[in-house]
């Protein structure tokens, strides 16, 4: 089966499956300076009403610019940070707000790989324990079998098995993060949430994992949530795409669909910016002007009315809703770019 086939059995799938994992207008806030008195003391708005679903067997990109609440969401959606509003759902049970006895079997079926996988092992001890670890912790398997288990874990990844009695500190970066691969797969999980995983790689390497990544997806019928900013590696791996600016969605759908005729013009303004002139020779470099706003004031009305060349009054006072479209996908605009045809300052 061809890939294309493949991604189109998928999607014919997902439109009948029930989502594996599901947010529901989840919000994440974090509180500082001065609280002396109810009302006082700022808040960052990280994430701010959320709602999307995870299909089993997709990969869902997540891009945006940084500091536009993409980590923050995916710690979320593995519950390593507290939910402030909204709910989050994993195979039709609520997840969000329940204490960690109940969240011990979701722990186990979805897993994080992190950015940096230097700082994410610990230095100190052997490859061998940090793999051994979440088996024991979760009695995964009988203490007969780990060793049998840590071995299937390193060929899963590409390293030899002689590897495990070595510390982080004897691998490169590529061979590190294979590692932190192997930890996730150690639990056994349906979902893998991976937090730009590349991007603290050489382009070569790069390739390599992102190849594992397909590999793993497909051998072990894995569906991942992949957050990064190099939209043209987000594109070769997802099967869909969110897109987030300031801490909400504000455009998601099929990738060939968003890549092909994006209808938010951030979504516009970010796949201006691939270095890949011959994919698309029509599209004109989007150039954003001023800075990102900050979570702790976002502006009223559309959040990116600030640098759209197309904001008008309502996008300064109303805030749109993630709606549906025709295609199949959702945007949150006022005048999305597939429906109306428009010039700067209109």
């Amino acid at each position: 089966m061809t890939d294309a086939a493949v991604l189109a059995a998928r999607s014919q799938a997902e439109s009948s499956a029930p989502p594996l994992l599901e947010a529901r207008h989840l919000s994440k806030r974090y509180h500082f300076g001065k609280r002396l008195l109810p009302g006082s003391g700022k808040i960052v708005h990280a994430v701010d009403d959320v709602s999307l679903a995870v299909f089993p067997g997709e990969t869902l990109g997540l891009v945006g610019e940084s500091g536009c609440g993409k980590s923050t969401l995916g710690r979320c959606l593995t519950r390593l940070y507290e939910i402030s509003e909204g709910e989050l759902l994993f195979e039709g049970r609520e997840i969000g707000h329940v204490g960690a006895r109940q969240l011990k079997p979701y722990r186990r079926k979805v897993q994080m790989i992190f950015q940096d996988p230097s700082g994410s092992l610990n230095p100190r001890r052997r490859v061998a324990d940090i793999l051994a670890q979440p088996l024991r912790v979760h009695g995964i398997r009988p203490r007969a079998e780990i060793d049998d288990r840590l071995r299937e874990l390193m060929d899963l990844v590409g390293l030899p098995p002689g590897y495990l009695d070595r510390y982080p500190h004897e691998f490169s970066g590529g061979q590190r993060q294979r590692i932190g691969i192997a930890r996730a797969l150690a639990m056994e999980p349906q979902l893998i949430v991976a937090d730009e995983p590349v991007s603290a790689l050489d382009v070569s390497v790069q390739a390599q994992i992102v190849n594992l990544f397909a590999d793993l997806r497909d051998q072990l019928a894995l569906t991942y949530v992949f957050i990064a900013h190099d939209l043209a590696v987000v594109r070769q791996v997802s099967t869909r795409i969110a897109v987030m600016y300031l801490g909400s969605i504000v455009e998601l759908g099929s990738t060939d669909t968003v890549y092909g005729r994006p209808a938010h013009p951030y979504t516009e303004a970010l796949l201006s910016a691939i270095p890949e002139p011959h994919a698309r020779q029509q599209c004109e470099r989007i150039v954003l002007q001023g800075d990102l706003p900050s979570p702790i004031s976002p502006p009223p009305g559309c959040r990116f009315h600030t640098r759209c060349p197309f904001a008008d009054d309502r996008c300064r006072t109303e805030r749109p809703l993630l709606r549906p479209l025709d295609d199949g996908r959702s945007v949150a605009c006022h005048y999305p770019r597939t429906e109306v045809s428009r010039t700067a300052g209109t």
